[in-house]
Parts: structure tokens; sequence; C-alpha cells
């Protein structure tokens, strides 16, 4: 008897539990519940995804010297019209352009592999595509892929950009004219992946790409997993070469990864210009989660900008960074209405951070294209807590100012919260007036409890 009532309690006990685990439930920042897509994370089976496509079985050869996008192309083509399969690289080190995957085709790398981009860019051809916030021709990236279901990348070989002759270029052209845009200096991208869904890359390795290092465009549903994403800072800087743009997506999720670069780890993209939000090419970004990552240095660990008008339920978690000039950026365009809303910076552990929070207006290439009026943004519902780290400026906030260029220019920003904080900083100062409604629990800040 005392037996059944012992495997009652436990079981009773245990539908406890589970009732208040599904209770429990993760929910995003504005409260619904996080999908458990998010929490489905298998290494990409190659197994799974058909004929395997062994790119030196069609006459490519091991050669960093010789350009072959021709016959990568070719194979690629092969695979998608006998219904698909995976393109194998294999050991060794091939050098190409452009590259475009077709629905039903993936791409594998194998350990040794290396896809190695042309440092000419004519081999990157003129396309239709998206950047900076515009729809317009640009150059391919080195991997693309547009239109597709169930498009990955993964193994454990590297895509390599091959950027130095870029980088020099852009800083050669920069000193010669302060004002080009990084547009101006023809580079291509790393990887570019648009209109697609259900998207994995995993296990790579992105270095040292001419331009921005992987972006995506319209996409949903996307999983970027144990990446390792790399480009210098020194002895040459690598300009613009964002580890990760999300560019007017949803469900997003960055995890495992490491991101070292000369610009913005991840950086909230979607539009910009006075009318960017009557302009169906553009978009905002939803459902973003970044965690369980790595960073070493990087301009900003988490931007919002400098062209993006909305984002909503962005959660960068769990992070351990090593060297950021930003840990949360808002970039504030006077030229662009802009929402940055329900936003969750938590467990953070970091080192040698210049700005815990960085929010100023944001005044290059200002251009209101004709437009009188400035626009209004907004940043909202902000949470950061649970952190530890030591920075040199710990709130550095701003509202513009007469003189600014964007002058009349307004933004608003509300409903803050900061919670449980330990930082270390030079400049510990915070000025409280300048967030409606903000929030403060636990904040020690030099080892003196502020609130």
């Amino acid at each position: 008897m005392n037996l059944q009532k012992n495997k009652l309690r436990i079981l009773l006990v245990i539908s406890m539990m589970f009732s208040l685990n599904t209770f429990a439930q993760e929910v995003f920042p504005d409260g619904t519940p996080i999908p458990d897509w998010f929490r489905q994370n298998k290494t990409t089976d190659i197994n799974k995804l058909g004929k395997r496509y062994r790119i030196t079985d069609y006459n490519l050869i091991n050669d960093s010297t010789v350009i072959q996008t021709k016959m990568i192309q070719a194979v690629i083509d092969k695979a998608q019209a006998n219904g698909g399969g995976v393109v194998v690289i294999p050991k060794g080190t091939f050098l190409s352009g452009s590259l475009f995957f077709k629905q039903g085709t993936h791409l594998y790398l194998e350990e040794g592999a290396k896809l190695k981009g042309s440092d000419d860019i004519t081999n990157f051809p003129l396309v239709p595509t998206r950047m900076e916030g515009q729809s317009l021709k640009y150059f391919a990236a080195l991997v693309n892929a547009d239109g597709l279901d169930g498009f990955t990348i993964s193994g454990k070989g590297t895509i390599d950009g091959n950027g130095l002759k870029y980088w020099k270029a852009f800083w050669l052209r920069r000193e010669f004219n302060p004002k080009c845009t990084n547009m101006d200096e023809m580079r291509p991208r790393l990887v570019y992946i648009s209109n697609s869904k259900n998207v994995q890359l995993s296990g790579v390795k992105l270095i040292n790409s001419p331009f921005w290092t992987s972006h995506f465009y319209k996409c949903e549903y996307v999983k970027l997993l144990d990446l390792h994403i790399f480009s210098p800072k020194d002895p040459v800087k690598a300009p613009s070469t964002d580890a990760v743009d999300i560019d007017a997506c949803k469900n997003f999720l960055i995890k495992n990864c490491y991101m070292s670069v000369n610009d913005d780890a991840v950086a909230l993209k979607g539009g910009k210009g006075p009318l960017a939000d009557e302009d169906e090419n553009n978009g905002g970004n939803a459902n973003v989660i970044i965690e369980d990552c790595t960073y070493g240095f990087c301009h900003g660990a988490l931007t919002f900008g400098s062209e993006s008008i909305y984002n909503h339920n962005i959660i960068l978690r769990r992070i351990n960074i090593q060297h950021a000039e930003r840990l949360l950026w808002l970039k504030m365009r006077g030229d662009t209405p802009q929402t940055y809303e329900y936003v969750l910076v938590e467990d953070i552990k970091g080192s040698n951070i210049e700005n815990f929070i960085y929010i100023r207006p944001w005044t290059q290439f200002f251009d209101l294209k004709g437009e009188k009026n400035l626009r209004t943004s907004y940043g909202r519902n902000i949470t950061m807590r649970n952190i530890k780290l030591d920075c040199s400026t710990f709130f550095n906030v701003g509202l513009p100012s007469d003189g600014d260029q964007s002058n009349a220019f307004k933004y608003t920003l509300s409903d803050f919260k900061f919670e449980n904080l330990d930082i270390k900083a030079k400049d510990a100062k915070i000025d409280t007036s300048l967030i409606k409604n903000f929030k403060l629990n636990n904040v020690v800040v030099n080892g003196k409890k502020l609130f």
C-alpha cells in the first residue's frame, strides 16, 4: 500500500514539474512564446540531402592560382538538373568568383577544404541585389542563394574571401576621397542569401571577407550554428566586414558561433531614407536570438542600424565578449523612421569593452531625399540584465543637440530596465533623465551600488 502511495506521489511530482515547465515556457521580450524551432539544433546531415557531387570528380584541380568558377558552377547546375544534391569541396584550395546555388543543391566543405574568392572584382558580376538598405545592382557575393527552401552550407572547411587586396584599395580610396561610401570601392560579400527559408549554415569558417561576411535578406527560419567568422583589425583593417547582417528577416537563430570582425558582429538592417517604411523592398526584423556565442574584436556586439527601420523581439544572451567597442548600439538616423523595441540583453560576461550601451545620432551619409521634415524614431522596452563586464564607459547615451546635422531630429527612449549589473567602468556616470520610465535594480558600478 505504501509503495503504491509513493508511486502516486512520484507521478504527481513529475506531472507538476511537467506542468510548471510548460507554464514557464520561454518567451520573447513582448511575452509571446519562443517556438520550439529555436531549440531544435541538429548538425546538418548531408546523408539526407541526396547525391554527393565531389568537384574533383568533374575535372577541377586543387590549385589556389587558377580561377575555376565556371567548372564549379557546372557541378552545381548538374546537381540541380539531376534533382538536387550536395556539392562537395574536398581538401585543398579552389579559387572562384561568384557561385549561384539552385533549389535542392547544398554546399559541403570537407575538413581542410578551402573555397577561396578571387581578388579580381571582374569575377563577380553585377546583379540585382541588396546593399546598405537599398535594392540595386551591385556585385554578387562569392556564395549566392536566392529563393531557396532548405539550403545548407556545412562541414569543417573554410570559405575564404581573400580580402587583403580589396581592403588596401578601400583605405587608399578613402585617403584620396574621405567622402567615398562603402560601396564606392568595388567589393563582393562572402555569402548572400535572399528570399529563402529553412536555411542552415553550420560548422564552417567564414573568413577574410572583402565586404559584409554574411548577409541575409527577406529570409525566414535561418540557423547559424557553430560558425567561426573572422576578419582582421590589423595590420590591415578589414573595413565593413560585418559578421552577420540580418535584413528584413524573421525567426533567426545564431548559436555557438565565434565572431571577430573589423565592424559589427551582428547588425540589424532593413532600409533607410525618409520613406523607407513605405518601400516594399524594405522590412523589419522579428524574433531574432543570438546565444551561447563568443566574441573577439568587433565594433558592436549587437547593432541596430545604420540602415534599419523596425526591429521587434531581439535577444542577445549567454555571451562571452573579449573585446568590443560597444555591447549594445542603437544608431538613430534623422532621415529614417525607426522603431527598436522589445530587446533583451542578458547573461553577458566580458572585458575590454569600450561602451556598455551606446545610443547616439547617426548622421553618416545623411539624406532626406528632398523631403522637408526630419523623422522621429523610438527605442523602447529594452532590458539589460545579469551582466558582468569591464568597460571604459558605462552609459554613453545622448540626444541630438543644436548644431548637429540632424538639428531638429527627435528620438524617444522609453521603458528601459537595467537589472543585476556588475560593471567596472572608468566613466561610471549615468543620466536617468534621458530615458522615460527607466527602471534600475541592483546596479553595481565599481563596487558601489547605484540603484
